[in-house]
This record gives C-alpha cells, sequence and structure tokens, in this order.
C-alpha cells in the first residue's frame, strides 16, 4: 500500500500537469479567436482575457462581445460594427433609436446603418440597458468589427461606464518619411547677348499702342457632395466590371401593340388588384427567354462557368442614395399580376431603405429599363459576376412595310428597342442573338406570357 506521504506526492504531480496542460491551451485558444469573429471573453481579475469559442449564425450576435466583471468594469457586452453584406468592409452610422440609459429588448431597433447596398435597421440580440455609445450618429466609415456601443445587465451599472474607452482600431502604420528635396546644381550664368536699340521711330509707335487688357479670372462657382459608401462601392464595382468583363452588345426591336392592347385589358378586369406595367411584361418574357436559353442565365466563376436553373431576375430601381437591384426570384414560374406586385413593393422599400439583404443580393440576370425616360436606347453595364444585363428603351410609334395581305405600302407600329450587354467569357454572340430572338418572340405574342 502507498503511504500517505506518497499519495499526497502523486496528486501534486498530477495536479502540476494538468495546469501545464491548461496553460499550453491558452495560447492555442487566442490563436483560433483571431480567426473567429464571435468571441466571449471572461476576465477574472486580471487584464488579460481567456477565449472560448460558440458558433454562432446570426450576424449580429457574430459581432458582440461579452465581458464578465472584472476589477475595472461589471460585467458588459460590447457592441461591434456589423458586416451586413459580404461585400461590405465598413459602414456609416446612421441615426440612434437608443440614448444611454434606455432599457433594450431582444429584437429591438439600436441603430440605423448604411452599408454598402442599402440603409439598414440593426437589431439588438441581446437584454439590458445601454450603458455607453461610442461611435455617434452620423459617423462616416466606420471599419467592420469596431466598437459603436455598451450594454450592461444592470441600470445601476450604466454610470460606471461613463469614462468608459476601447481601442478599436488598430494603430495606423506611420506615414513614410518625405523624400528629401533635391537640390538642383546653379546653373551657369549666361552672359546677355547685346541687343540693337530700337530705332526712335518703332518706340514712338510701340509707345503709342495700348497694352491689352488682362484676362478676367475663371470664377468657376461647385458644390463638393460627401461620397457615401453605397455611392464608392457602386463605382467600384463598376468600374472593375467595365475594365475586366469584355462587354459587347447586341440591339433588337420589339413590336409591343399586341402587349398594349393585352395590359389593357388586363388591367380593367383587375378590379384593382393590380396594375401591370410594361416592364412587368419585361421582366417575365426575360426569365422565360433565359428558361429557354439557359446559356445566357450563367456567370463568370474564373474556373467555372456557373449555369443557373432558376431565372432570379434583378431590377434596376434608382434611390436617393444610389442604384439598387431588387430580385424577383423564380420570375419565370409567377404569373404577371405576382411580377407586378412584387415589383412594385420591392420597389417602394428600396427607396425607403427597407430591403432585407436576401432580398437584393445575387440574382442571375439584370434588367435596366429607363423607357419612362423617354430614353430611345441605351447599353448598360453587367454587374459581376452575372453575364448579361438587358436595356430597355421607350416605346416609340414607327412607320414599317405594309405585311403580306395588309393594304397599303406602309403601317404604324409601336417599337421598343432592348439591348442586351453580355460577357464575352461566357455568352458567345450567337446565344445572345437567341435570346434575343426567344425575348423579342415572346413580347410580339404575349399570350405565351399567360401559359
Amino acid at each position: 500500500m502507498l503511504s500517505s506521504a506518497s499519495i499526497s506526492r502523486l496528486a501534486l504531480t498530477a495536479s502540476r500537469r494538468s495546469i501545464q496542460r491548461a496553460a499550453a491551451l491558452v495560447p492555442l485558444a487566442r490563436a483560433v479567436a483571431t480567426h473567429n469573429a464571435t468571441t466571449r471573453s471572461f476576465t477574472a481579475t486580471s487584464s488579460a482575457p481567456r477565449h472560448i469559442l460558440f458558433a454562432s449564425t446570426s450576424m449580429a450576435k457574430a459581432n458582440m462581445v461579452r465581458y464578465y466583471s472584472a476589477k475595472s468594469y461589471p460585467s458588459h457586452l460590447v457592441i461591434n460594427m456589423p458586416a451586413l453584406s459580404p461585400t461590405m468592409t465598413m459602414g456609416n452610422i446612421g441615426t440612434w433609436q437608443k440614448k444611454v440609459g434606455d432599457a433594450v429588448a431582444a429584437g429591438d431597433v439600436l441603430v440605423e446603418i448604411e452599408t454598402d447596398k442599402a440603409q439598414m435597421d440593426f437589431e439588438c440580440q441581446e437584454e439590458g440597458y445601454i450603458a455607453k455609445i461610442l461611435v455617434d450618429s452620423n459617423t462616416k466609415e466606420v471599419n467592420i468589427s469596431q466598437p459603436i456601443a455598451i450594454l450592461v445587465e444592470n441600470k445601476e451599472d450604466i454610470e460606471k461606464f461613463a469614462d468608459f474607452t476601447v481601442d478599436s482600431t488598430a494603430a495606423a502604420p506611420a506615414a513614410a518619411a518625405p523624400a528629401p528635396e533635391k537640390k538642383e546644381s546653379p546653373k551657369p550664368v549666361e552672359t546677355p547677348k547685346s541687343t540693337e536699340a530700337p530705332k526712335p521711330e518703332a518706340a514712338k509707335k510701340a509707345a503709342s499702342t495700348p497694352a491689352p487688357k488682362a484676362a478676367a479670372p475663371a470664377s468657376a462657382t461647385y458644390t463638393d457632395i460627401p461620397v457615401t459608401n453605397m455611392r464608392k462601392i457602386i463605382a467600384q464595382r463598376l468600374s472593375e466590371s467595365k475594365q475586366t468583363v469584355p462587354h459587347y452588345y447586341v440591339t433588337v426591336e420589339c413590336e409591343m401593340d399586341k402587349v398594349l392592347k393585352l395590359r389593357e385589358v388586363l388591367n380593367k378586369a383587375s378590379e384593382d388588384k393590380y396594375k401591370l406595367s410594361v416592364n412587368d411584361f419585361v421582366v417575365k418574357a426575360s426569365a422565360l427567354a433565359l428558361r429557354a436559353v439557359p446559356e445566357a442565365n450563367s456567370a463568370w466563376m474564373n474556373d467555372s462557368i456557373r449555369q443557373y436553373h432558376s431565372s432570379d431576375i434583378c431590377v434596376a430601381t434608382s434611390t436617393p442614395t444610389g442604384l439598387i437591384t431588387p430580385i424577383v426570384a423564380n420570375a419565370d414560374k409567377k404569373g404577371l399580376s405576382a411580377i407586378s406586385n412584387q415589383v412594385k413593393d420591392l420597389a417602394s422599400r428600396a427607396r425607403a431603405n427597407k430591403l432585407a439583404p436576401h432580398e437584393y443580393q445575387g440574382g442571375t440576370f439584370t434588367i435596366s429599363n429607363m423607357g419612362m425616360f423617354g430614353i430611345k436606347h441605351f447599353t448598360a453595364i453587367i454587374n459581376p459576376p452575372q453575364s448579361c444585363i438587358l436595356a430597355v428603351g421607350s416605346t416609340e410609334k414607327h412607320v414599317l412595310p405594309a405585311r403580306a395581305g395588309e393594304e397599303g405600302e406602309f403601317r404604324t407600329a409601336s417599337v421598343m428597342a432592348v439591348t442586351l450587354s453580355s460577357d464575352h467569357r461566357t455568352v458567345d454572340g450567337a446565344v445572345a442573338a437567341q435570346f434575343l430572338k426567344a425575348f423579342k418572340g415572346y413580347l410580339e405574342e404575349p399570350l405565351k406570357l399567360l401559359l
């Protein structure tokens, strides 16, 4: 049997080994934490927190870090700037809906955040009280994961955070020292060449000639408009598209008389349940043409060409903050009335910055319609990674040759020009022509859209 002293020595050895193994895990946990957005920090009396990682599918939860009570501050939650879209690297803080001291419940809107796509409400995922707002309303270009507010569980803890500060960003790299000025070596002094003095007659003539009046300085007036985060992203994406995507353009004219007649009949029979526009027919015809020519419903993925199985049509919509493209998903399977109501709803909420991310992220094909502005024809820039965008002009009366069997030599028709911009890496010219042929066929025989 072991003596009590031997047992004590064995227990002490095991305890020491356990402590060593636990200590070895701390750097590993910290290393993993740097790659994980969801981190809860447990702090006792030391200043260095130990990180335990939790999986989370909520984007809002992934931008909150909980600190348990320590010597300096009681238990609190740091709310970080969320990434509300895949391309977002920074955003603008809009108006705070809560102030210091306000109670907050899960689901309450904390603040409006302007992303690279739209302005959205950021909801809290925890209960508590606002103890500190770290980033004021209307602050521009706030980095993702930068702390923006502090939440506490107990109201009496609020005053303890009056002087709370957080190191939210890493120190910026020191600016490079300016290059030393290059001093030019002095040039040799040239001896002035001798010139003849002007003759008396020439001197008198020059003296009597009045000097020309100096031109008035240009006084151009202008206003510098601050660029929003959304406008920066639009500029960046469209510049990249035009510089990296090999665009080409194919145009066709569609006779719209049958569409206009069918639209009139359907709207009269709608009993105010819907009001069809020409663009609703364009969306439906595009979706069915994509089904007929699936090669046009594709995306360039560098190592492969992705061909989509659904026709998710993006409808370009102008808003006060920039262009956004809400999506009519599975438009080929929806009726004209459903498309009409959905497009109106999406456009209305887009202009009010109330779209959810899934309503404008993605899509397989884009339509840009400027016909309502009287624009007859234009070309549009492709929205990568999509392969095509359809530019739709206005409907105009044209004089055309009479068809066989019609009286007279000429006839009038309502004609709409559309131009397809295509990515030549994925869509060959013949494919673009086949798509427009199918599209034109649906509009010129619009009863097919009802089948």
